[in-house]
Formats: structure tokens, C-alpha cells, sequence
């Protein structure tokens, strides 16, 4: 129990200044000297026990007070722990520029607003809180420990601006499960070094990450699988080494990389498996290293550019509503589209299904036509040597239908070619002195041609060379007629 009387000068001034919620000040207005990483080297007039500022935040001198009793504190050396697990916290409390000598436990406790900001501190543990205010954390460096709040609720906003957590393991902040009321802000120089885990959080008020750095190499820079979000602000410069995780995260207004930073080297960089956003903009400072994968994964806009993408992407199972392009971008945008699909390994229809599908919601038929050709050379790499053959011809001929002119330029040169071979011979009459005169040129064409008669097909033939060769003109001619009144069936059809 403390003891009025063996309170040191500092603790009764906090001590008296509590009940009226006043600012005890015991910084020197010096720089240097009021550097809380210098903090463990402070004078003994600084020095506030860490059981002094518990009783009072419990309660231990609001008799009589006439005012709003809050702990105001500055410039403080905290020694011993400051436990307050499972306490319930009536009073709010500001602790700035503060040095803390052991970790700060808030595990299961219930608080009004808690401002820990400018200060030193080895760690922050508020798993399992409920905090009806805000977290303020703003500019304070947590040092070899982390920031827990695992499956706490806090009501207003985390603030960790400025912030700097350095974990002992591999995660700096470890909050799954955490249910927010307000925004959580990691911004003006935020640094993790180690992972930050949001698996399951419930960010209403959005997650605002600009400018923030996260270091993790070879783990999980941002763990926020499942994760509900309003926003989700990665850009201005914020850099993650180590992959950023958004397995089955859903986010309801917009998801940002704009001017992003983003490397695992040897992994991937981003995990975007069953993803969801309504505005989804990987306009990234420079190709993540590392792989994207955004296999199942469902959003209404996507915008991107040419630095966006890395050498492999996982599109298997991708849907978007509508492309919005960087405006800077000059290429084909359909050749650049075909790259950013070939970058995904093996051969996987949907990604070519999808963006033609758009093509042709826009009003792009060619485009889509082109996408869709392509789909079918790259799928010819995937078959063996018989039906990579068949491919080739089908290709060369009549484009796999998605060309229709090809075969209008086979039939013509088929037709010369006919002309030509059938002119140089005299035929035989299949009933003498019956049907028209012979022709070269309607011949071919009545071969060409399956559907109609001119006459001559049935009334004359061939023997020999000239026979196959008529043979061989009735086959490609099916062939070739067929794509013809197939492409052009499905232009009138979209018009």
C-alpha cells in the first residue's frame, strides 16, 4: 500500500495534480536531454514508480476531487511494471515522452482513452481489451517486445503515427481478431519491423498504411487474412519487404497501392487468393518483387500500369468488372494485356475468357476476338505433337474462326488455283450431251461452295491428279464456308 509520505517529490506532484486531471511536466526543455531513448539515464527527479501511476488510475486519491480526475503525465521515468490486466480503468490517461523500464500490460482490461505517445516502451500488451476510446500511440518506439491486441475492441481509432515497433519475434504488432470502431492510422514514418497480424479484423473506419515501412524479410510483412475493411491505404510511398498477406480479406470501398514499394524475393509479395474490393488500384512504384497471386479474387475496378506487374502473376480464377489503365501508358493495350496473362505459368482458360469478356462489354469485338485467339495458341503449346499439327492449320487457315477473312482469302486463292489446274484439261461429261458447258472457274467454285449448285459439280468429272485435287476442294471448302458463315453470323448477331 503507498504511503503519502514515502512518495518521492515527483510521484506527489503527479500524486496531487491527478484529481484535477493537471500536466505534470518534468521534461527539461532540452532536446537531448528529453529524448526518451536517453530515458534510462534520467535523474532520479524524473522517476515515477509504475505502481504509483497504477493506484491512481485505479482510483487511489479521487476523494473529493471536484474536477474530472485523469493522469497527465511528461517527461517521466516509469520504473517497474505498469500492470493493469484486468483492471477496470475509469480514468483517462496521457502519458508523452515518457521512458517505460518494462513492457505496459492493458491484457483484459477496460479503458476509457489510453495516449502513450513520444514514448519508449518495451512493449504494449491489450489483448482481450475493451478500450471505449481511442488507442493513441502516436511516435512511440517500442523497442525488442510488440504491440498486442489480440481480439480487443476499441471503439475510436488506433493511432500509431510515427510509431516504431521492433519485435522480439516475428510479429510486431499481433492483432487478430481485433474489432476497430474507428480507422487504424500507420502513417508520418511508421515502422514495423517484424510482421503485423490482422487475421479476422473488423476495420470499419479503414486501415491507412501511406508512407508506412514494414521490414520482415523472409516472412509475412501484413498477415489480414479474412479481414473487413472500408479501405485499405497502401501507397504514398509505403514499402513492405516480405509478403503481404490479403487471403479472403474484403474491402469494401478501396484497396491502394498506389506508388507502392513491394519485395519478397523468392516468395511472393502479394497473397491475394479470394480477395475482395470494390476499387482495386495496383498502380505499384516499380514491379513488386516477387510473385502476385490473385487466384479467386473478385473486384469491381482494377487499375493498374506498366511498372505494376512482376515476371509471374496468378490470374487463375480473376474476375473484374472494368479495366481502368494507367493514363500514362502508350502501348497496345491489348498486347498489353496478353503479356500480363502469359506472365501466370501453364495454361489456364479463364484469364483469356475474362478479359475478352470485357472487351466485349465495352464494345471492343476485335480486341475480344484477338484475346480469344490467343487463348487458343497458347493452350495449342499444352497438346501433343498430333494436336499441336492440327492447331498450326486450323491457325493458318481460318485464325481458330476467330479471322473469318482468312478463309475468305483461301477461297479466293483456292478458286485461281482451281481455275487454272481444271483449264489446262478437258474434263468427262457424267451424262453425255447433258448440262451446261464446262467451266473451269464456276466448277471450282461449285466445289468450293456446299451450299448452292451451278451445275457443274454434278454434270462433270475427273479422273487422275485432277480428281483429288476436286476432292481436296469439296473438304477445305466445308471448312472454310463454315468459318466464313460462322463469323460473319456472330458479327450480326452483337450488332
Amino acid at each position: 500500500m503507498l504511503i503519502y509520505g514515502e512518495l518521492t517529490g515527483a510521484e506527489r506532484e503527479l500524486w496531487d495534480a491527478f484529481p484535477e486531471g493537471r500536466l505534470v511536466d518534468l521534461r527539461t526543455g532540452t532536446p537531448e536531454r528529453d529524448d526518451p531513448d536517453m530515458g534510462a539515464r534520467w535523474e532520479p527527479e524524473r522517476t515515477v514508480r509504475a505502481a504509483v501511476v497504477s493506484a491512481l488510475l485505479l482510483g487511489a486519491n479521487t476523494a473529493g476531487s471536484a474536477g474530472v480526475a485523469s493522469l497527465h503525465l511528461a517527461g517521466a521515468r516509469i520504473t517497474g511494471c505498469l500492470d493493469l490486466a484486468g483492471a477496470e480503468i475509469s480514468h483517462a490517461f496521457w502519458l508523452k515522452e515518457c521512458w517505460f523500464e518494462h513492457a505496459v500490460s492493458f491484457y483484459g482490461a477496460s479503458s476509457r482513452t489510453i495516449r502513450i505517445t513520444d514514448s519508449y516502451v518495451p512493449g504494449v500488451d491489450a489483448g482481450l481489451a475493451r478500450i471505449e476510446g481511442h488507442l493513441d500511440l502516436n511516435g512511440s518506439v517500442m523497442e525488442s517486445g510488440r504491440l498486442s491486441l489480440i481480439n480487443a475492441h476499441v471503439a475510436g481509432e488506433l493511432d500509431l503515427n510515427g510509431a516504431q515497433i521492433s519485435a522480439s519475434g516475428d510479429w510486431a504488432v499481433f492483432a487478430g481478431g481485433l474489432v476497430m470502431g474507428g480507422g487504424v492510422f500507420c502513417q508520418k514514418g511508421f515502422i514495423a519491423r517484424g510482421g503485423i497480424r490482422l487475421l479476422g479484423a473488423e476495420l470499419p473506419g479503414g486501415l491507412f498504411m501511406q508512407g508506412a515501412r514494414l521490414e520482415n524479410p523472409g516472412g509475412v510483412a501484413l498477415a489480414a487474412d479474412n479481414m473487413a475493411a472500408t479501405v485499405a491505404d497502401l501507397s504514398q510511398g509505403f514499402s513492405a519487404v516480405g509478403t503481404i498477406r490479403l487471403r479472403g480479406a474484403r474491402i469494401s470501398d478501396l484497396l491502394t497501392f498506389e506508388d507502392a514499394i513491394l519485395s519478397a524475393e523468392g516468395d511472393s509479395a502479394l497473397v491475394g487468393i479470394r480477395m475482395q474490393a470494390e476499387d482495386f488500384d495496383f498502380t505499384t512504384a516499380a514491379p513488386p518483387v516477387g510473385v502476385v497471386d490473385l487466384r479467386a479474387a473478385q473486384v469491381a475496378y482494377l487499375r493498374d500500369g506498366e511498372r505494376s506487374w512482376p515476371d509471374e502473376v496468378l490470374l487463375e480464377g480473376f474476375t473484374y468488372g472494368s479495366i481502368l489503365p494507367d493514363e500514362t501508358s502508350r502501348r497496345d493495350d491489348v498486347a498489353q494485356r496478353l503479356a500480363w496473362i502469359r506472365r501466370s505459368p501453364g495454361y489456364a482458360p479463364q484469364p483469356y475468357e475474362q478479359l475478352a469478356g470485357w472487351y466485349r462489354s465495352v464494345g471492343h469485338d476485335g480486341d475480344a476476338r484477338r484475346v480469344l485467339l490467343e487463348k487458343q495458341r497458347h493452350r495449342r503449346r499444352s497438346l501433343h505433337p498430333a494436336g499441336r499439327a492440327w492447331g498450326y492449320l486450323l491457325d493458318a487457315t481460318v485464325g481458330y474462326g476467330y479471322r473469318p477473312w482468312l478463309a475468305g482469302l483461301w477461297l479466293a486463292a483456292l478458286s485461281l488455283l482451281g481455275t487454272e489446274v481444271f483449264s489446262t484439261h478437258t474434263p468427262i461429261q457424267t451424262k453425255p450431251g447433258e448440262g451446261a458447258p464446262f467451266n473451269a472457274f464456276i466448277y471450282t467454285v461449285d466445289l468450293l461452295f456446299p451450299i448452292g449448285d451451278f451445275g457443274q459439280r454434278g454434270a462433270w468429272h475427273w479422273t487422275g491428279v485432277a480428281q483429288w485435287l476436286s476432292y481436296l476442294l469439296i473438304a477445305v471448302g466445308w471448312l472454310l464456308t463454315t468459318t466464313v458463315v460462322a463469323g460473319v453470323s456472330r458479327t450480326l448477331t452483337r450488332n
